[in-house]
């Protein structure tokens, strides 16, 4: 529907579709089109956008086209049957799609082929939109066998849900330490939209402040944003919620606060966040008990120097580049590829004819 009417979205990941509502019949809509752009029949784009595992080789190359869109969603497909957002990675440096270890020989060939052709690091024979719809699997999926794939995908998603309330958490323990000045317009906003002084912000409040602030997000998107930032799940946003996604909205930009919530989690003061402290830190976070699975994939997906444990920097890139929540994580995303970017086409990695 997009590329038909000449849209890129540039931006998809599992966080960006959301259900409409709790029913199982729910629509699944796509959102965030901040990054968006209107295109016409054989126009390029050179402009790094997009987020971290689910960018398109092209974009690197700054010469892309709708094609990006498909590469984003095959990588979705891909992490959805088995993979983790750092296999991916690898496998975008690589050009190379591993369906060598589990789940994959159990999954059926036309869903292997699929995500291979959407997954084709040359734009031009990849699948367009249309045909990834016309594509056997989809087309023909009664055809095709029920296989269970255990509890990876499960757990895949649940990792996703941990990760947002591990940075949540780590929100509201820099919100707990800003300063008077620091927070002085905050809570004035707090304040003043706190009409009836209850403490305690209702949606119908939140919306109104912003809007008399001049905010015109979307009724749904502003639900969405008290929804993330409503941790106890109450129904309201109490001051610290409000401070933090106040935060957040706002982008972390001191590094003394990232510095605080990582000694936070840094229990024992050894300069790292270790599996055990991670593991207290998001009991309360999920659902009484945080699964070994989860767990262990965030600090696969966090640590990036793959020494079992998470250094302040590789927490600072996390807490910077963002998995959750909108544009906090876009302008250091575009500082990061571009000069990823740069380097590549430096050392000769890619070149400007590579396909």
């Amino acid at each position: 529907m997009c590329h038909r009417n000449g849209v890129i979205h540039r931006d998809l990941k599992p966080e960006n579709f959301l259900y409409a509502n709790k029913k199982e019949s729910s629509p699944l809509k796509a959102i965030d089109f901040g990054l968006s752009v209107f295109f016409r029949p054989g126009e390029r784009f050179s402009e790094i956008v997009g987020s971290p595992y689910y960018m398109a080789p092209e974009v690197l190359k700054r010469n892309y086209g709708p094609e990006i869109d498909v590469w984003s969603a095959g990588v979705i497909l891909y992490i959805l049957l088995c993979e983790t957002e750092q296999g991916v990675a690898q496998a975008i440096i690589r050009s190379v799609v591993d369906f060598k270890r589990d789940p994959w020989p159990r999954v059926s060939e036309p869903a292997k082929d699929l995500v291979r052709r959407m997954l084709d690091p040359n734009p031009i024979t990849r699948l367009t939109a249309a045909q990834v719809l016309e594509h056997p699997w989809l087309h023909d999926s009664k055809k095709n066998p029920d296989i269970q794939l255990g509890d990876t995908v499960r757990a895949r998603l649940q990792q996703f849900s941990a990760m947002n309330k591990l940075k949540k958490k780590a929100l509201r323990v820099i919100a707990e330490h800003l300063s008077l000045e620091e927070v002085a317009d905050i809570k004035k906003m707090f304040d003043s939209m706190d009409v009836n002084n209850k403490g305690q912000l209702t949606f119908e409040e939140f919306k109104a402040g912003l809007r008399k602030l001049g905010n015109k997000m979307h009724d749904s998107d502003l639900q969405m944003l008290m929804d993330a930032a409503d941790v106890d799940k109450n129904g309201t946003l109490d001051y610290g919620e409000f401070v933090a996604v106040s935060i957040h909205v706002r982008k972390i930009g001191n590094d003394e606060h990232i510095q605080k919530a990582f000694s936070y989690f840094d229990q024992d003061k050894s300069g790292y966040i270790e599996i055990e402290e991670l593991r207290v830190a998001l009991t309360d976070e999920v659902d009484g008990a945080c699964d070994e699975d989860i767990i262990n994939g965030i600090i696969h997906d966090v640590d990036t120097d793959k020494d079992g444990k998470i250094s302040y920097d590789e927490f600072a890139a996390m807490m910077k580049a963002g998995t959750d929540w909108r544009k906090a994580s876009r302008q250091y995303s575009r500082q990061r590829f571009s000069n990823l970017s740069l380097k590549l086409h430096k050392d000769g990695s890619i070149s400007d004819d590579q396909k």
